[in-house]
């Protein structure tokens, strides 16, 4: 039964009275005279028996006779009240009617309001201080994020800080990231490790990555474990790479099948390599498949299975096609061999007559990885756009395959008279940038955007982060330097 009764309706006009039943209940009729009496407690109490019953109308009636008497949390709900119903400029009023009288939570509420749907950033920020003052956890880490937005740093800090030591683990995990990408690795471990110990697994993985790229393999595969605990599938790809270098494959098949089956896309191939070196053709072919379409090494395994196991040249075709239009070197030598077999000729397939840029292949080094997954974190963790991590290890893999050539000697980079470079001397060691220029015919400019893009990376807060625009050119000069350089296939 409801509560409401439905008297004195003209003398509070605008306020629906719901028209119900007298309570049976002593106890409720005793409440209903002393609310009707002016008793404002009492009316607050009515509008949550209506809440609880379902009697939205019986709530907002008696919350606003309380309200209007001077009741603090009866305004907070018709604040919630109005929100939930969509007439946001009477929530607002309501919220910061109870605001006003320094509750917390009103004043939070009012700021999320002023800001979602009037984009009131200067008011806002007024409501969340205050709240975040009064010892709100949550406004002050809507403060800190504001404070992000508006690109003020110190006042992030601030506000991330007074969350996190309140207990709030995404903004420690916050404050990792600003100390990471300003160039302060100290501060990053510190919060992310304190996040991580909190039970936040991706600070755990973030703190696992920083700890790979210290070459601390101890340390990283111990918070790794913590994040593979939430089935993080990053975490448990890495340990499988851990494990994988420890020629534990057993182990490093188990964390690779549980990184593909709980989303990681190149577990799924890196599953199919572990099958494979174990002889399990069956499975490997499963995840190799799986992984085929998207992934150029995936599906040029995937076609050399097919042809020496199952003599399916027609699926080996298909597949080394579909890796040769991504740039797989290897795809387009068995191709052109396969093509001829099946009485078809390489040239009409138009990934062998016009292919592709080359597709990058060599193994990632675990630090450059680690620092690629760090600086795509860094530039999503508040929904900015950003590479993809192949492909800034890609430019930093780039980087040490051509100047490692300039030790070990490639004959095109040391020869004067072949076009080359002249002897170190001449130039000085440290004229890198102008040497590669020299070898391989490109401006100097863009070979010094791909140098400074790769400093980055490996040295957070010395510039903001690439750009996918800037990713892909960058990408595109990577690319021809290894072309000019005679070092396509890699």
């Amino acid at each position: 039964m409801t509560l409401v009764g439905a008297t004195e309706a003209t003398a509070w006009p605008g306020i629906p009275v719901p028209r119900t039943p007298e309570p049976l209940d002593p106890a409720e009729a005793n409440l209903l005279d002393r609310a009707r009496d002016g008793d404002r407690d009492a009316a607050h109490r009515l509008g949550r028996l209506c809440a609880e019953r379902d009697d939205r109308l019986g709530a907002r009636h008696w919350w606003e006779r309380a309200a209007r008497a001077g009741n603090v949390d009866s305004a907070y709900n018709l604040g919630l009240w109005h929100r939930t119903h969509g007439t946001t400029e009477e929530a607002i009023g309501w919220f910061e009617l109870a605001a006003a009288t320094g509750d917390a939570d009103a004043a939070t509420n009012l700021a999320s309001l002023l800001l979602e749907r009037r984009g009131d950033t200067d008011a806002a920020r007024t409501w969340f201080e205050r709240a975040a003052e009064d010892g709100s956890r949550h406004a002050a880490r809507r403060l800190a994020l504001l404070c992000e937005d508006q690109g003020d740093g110190m006042g992030a800090r601030r506000w991330h800080f007074r969350a996190a030591v309140d207990g709030d683990l995404r903004s420690a995990h916050d404050l990792g990231f600003l100390g990471y990408a300003a160039g302060d690795e100290a501060e990053a471990l510190h919060w992310w490790e304190y996040a991580a110990r909190g039970g936040h697994a991706e600070a755990a993985y973030h703190m696992a990555l920083l700890l790979h790229t210290a070459r601390d393999e101890k340390g990283a595969e111990a918070f790794y474990r913590l994040a593979a605990r939430a089935d993080h599938p990053g975490a448990a790809f890495r340990l499988g790479d851990l494990a994988l270098g420890r020629g534990d494959l057993s182990t490093a098949r188990a964390c690779f099948e549980r990184a593909a089956r709980t989303g990681r896309p190149d577990a799924r191939r890196m599953a199919g390599l572990v099958c494979a070196r174990m002889d399990d053709r069956q499975a490997a072919a499963h995840w190799y498949e799986r992984a085929a379409a998207d992934d150029p090494e995936a599906a040029f395994r995937l076609g050399l299975l097919l042809v020496a196991e199952h003599n399916d040249l027609k699926g080996g075709r298909h597949w080394f096609r579909r890796a040769a239009e991504f740039g797989h070197h290897g795809a387009m030598v068995e191709l052109r061999t396969l093509l001829p077999l099946l009485g078809a000729s390489p040239d009409a397939e138009d990934c062998l007559l016009d292919p592709p840029p080359p597709h990058w292949s060599r193994p990632a080094e675990p630090g450059q990885a680690a620092r690629a997954e760090l600086a795509v974190a860094a530039a999503r963790r508040r929904g900015d756009s950003a590479a993809e991590p192949a492909d800034l290890v890609e430019i930093l893999g780039t980087w040490d395959l051509v100047t490692g050539d300039l030790v070990t000697g490639n004959p095109l980079m040391g020869d004067p008279a072949a076009g080359g470079l002249p002897d170190a001397d001449e130039t000085g060691p440290a004229d890198t940038v102008g040497r590669l220029a020299r070898a391989s015919g490109l401006h100097r400019a863009a070979i010094e955007h791909l140098g400074l893009v790769r400093a980055t990376l490996l040295r957070p807060g010395t510039a903001p982060w690439p750009t996918p625009a800037e990713v892909e050119h960058v990408l595109g000069t990577a690319r021809d330097l290894r072309r000019r350089l005679d070092l396509g296939r890699t």
